[in-house]
């Protein structure tokens, strides 16, 4: 992975609808950016879990896919204990995965709910973790909280006002994001906060946008709409639609310069801004091959997640910026 926050000097050049390059003149010098909030924090305290990583258990949901293999092997390499069974759709079930040398065996929609009992019953320091289908995030947001199981939510889509309404009626402890990766979190905080604390700083200013995907991904980034939001309240005017949007293989690899191994996994983000007089431009840009970074996040919000269940908690909705504010990652 890779972060650039830049003024750069040469020429940038930006992919087109037309699968062109537009220049754009730049005379500024190569300077870094440091945002400094007038409002400082302290460093958070922190405080290990009693119980062994190893105590506790998380059942992927979604294990036939990339995503959820790449959190078993990163959350067996943390010490956790992997329950062997996974939910999946009708066509899965019976299919038999092996991840880290783990048979996990799928289960399909009938009797899920008690299933899901039995393995609570089985395993009462049980969390699971959901990398499924969009299509499936309200489903099984509603069978966990019926069961009473608490929950890390990678999923995205869905109905997201009806997910909170679930979990919050049910009273359990869930960490929700759609973004996992810690690091992007936290660029996305930083953006919020220059975007709160300066408004309408780049007004006038005009923005492009391009994303690459891998290219089983047909809708915008949610991360990409974001950021965009973010410059939208420093006073950019820009529409979602214009969103650059790569999804060629040869594209990504020719002119986004993606690594081929990575091109069925990443995401490389690049938002240019530039001056009405085009005398000044800013590049953000963030670059993530593979999975890894997600999954260990994830892993993160497990073992947070775990320590707020031991603690009792009041509050028990939670998202990554609250992993990130208490400190205790790995």
């Amino acid at each position: 992975m890779s972060f650039i926050v830049k003024v750069p000097t040469s020429t940038v050049g930006i992919y087109s609808e037309t699968n062109q390059w537009m220049k754009m003149r730049n005379h500024s010098r190569i300077s870094s950016l440091a945002m400094r909030p007038r409002a400082s924090m302290a460093a958070p305290k922190i405080q290990p879990l009693s119980k062994s990583v190893s105590n506790i258990q998380i059942m992927v949901n979604g294990c036939t896919g990339k995503m959820g293999q790449a959190v078993i092997n990163a959350a067996d390499s943390a010490g956790l204990n992997i329950v062997p069974v996974s939910f999946g759709s009708e066509e899965e079930s019976g299919t038999i995965v092996q991840v880290c040398g783990k048979d996990i065996t799928v289960q399909g929609p009938s009797k899920r709910e008690s299933t899901l009992a039995s393995l609570y019953t089985e395993y009462p320091n049980l969390i699971v973790v959901d990398y499924t289908v969009p299509a499936a995030v309200n489903d099984n947001a509603e069978l966990y909280s019926s069961v009473g199981v608490p929950f890390v939510m990678g999923t995205t889509g869905g109905d997201r006002d009806r997910l909170y309404k679930t979990v919050d009626e049910s009273k359990i402890y869930a960490v929700i994001s759609p973004q996992m990766g810690k690091q992007v979190v936290a660029f996305l905080a930083a953006m919020e906060i220059m975007a709160e604390q300066f408004p309408g700083a780049f007004s006038g200013y005009s923005l492009q946008v391009m994303e690459s995907h891998q290219s089983s991904k047909v809708d915008t980034s949610g991360t990409a709409k974001a950021v965009i939001s973010c410059f939208q309240k420093l006073g950019v005017s820009f529409d979602m639609d214009q969103v650059q949007l790569i999804r060629d293989p040869k594209l990504q690899r020719e002119m986004v310069g993606v690594p081929e191994e990575h091109l069925s996994g990443h995401a490389f983000h690049m938002y240019h801004l530039t001056s009405p007089d085009e005398t000044v431009s800013f590049e953000f840009q963030h670059n993530v091959c593979g999975r890894s970074i997600y999954a260990e996040g994830t892993v993160d919000a497990v073992l947070f997640l775990a320590k707020k269940i031991q603690l009792k908690a009041e509050k028990r909705i939670y998202d990554m910026i609250d992993v990130l504010r208490e400190g205790n990652m790995r």
